[in-house]
């Protein structure tokens, strides 16, 4: 090395000693977050049963966090107010699309089907629909409904709650 420069031979061990801790700690890093190690608990070697309506209760209460948080299907299936606010009396009961095309699309929906209480299709269709962005006529949905991909888990949720949903008098 010349002289002045900062990679003597004790600053090349430290640095190559950060450098590979640096590289372990990410790569244990990205394994823990990508689910690829499973840390280990102590188990119970009875099997868990879960009562039916539990599991129904818990699956409403995902499909309710998925269409409201996540996928925020309200947004374009609840007609609003006056206010344009969203009327959560007639909760996913259909309403009208409040976004345009960035450009001219003579495809555009104007309105957007009821969801709620008796969705528009059977659990099995609507899953299809959830899971591959595919309709009962074997086409994809226009925009601005977005393609979803939902995992089969999720998308049994979302129908779950979907058919608990009554408009309020």
């Amino acid at each position: 090395m010349f002289s002045g420069s900062p990679f003597t031979k004790g600053n090349r061990r430290s640095l190559v000693f950060h450098l590979a801790f640096f590289s372990v700690a990410t790569a244990l890093a990205l394994a823990l977050i990508s689910d690829g190690v499973t840390p280990a608990f102590a188990q119970n070697n009875k099997p868990q049963r879960q009562s039916k309506p539990a599991s129904a209760a818990a699956d409403v209460a995902r499909g309710r966090y998925l269409v409201e948080d996540v996928a925020v299907c309200g947004q374009c299936h609840t007609p609003r107010d006056r206010n344009g606010n969203l009327d959560r009396t007639r909760w996913l009961q259909g309403g009208s699309v409040p976004y345009l095309p960035a450009r001219p699309d003579m495809d555009w929906p104007i309105n957007a089907p009821r969801i709620g209480g008796t969705p528009p299709a059977n659990d099995a269709d609507m899953i299809k629909l959830l899971t591959t962005g595919i309709w009962t006529d074997g086409n994809r949905l226009r925009l601005p409904m977005p393609q979803f991909r939902m995992d089969r888990g999720d998308a049994e949720a979302v129908v779950a709650y979907l058919k608990t949903v009554t408009p309020q008098p």
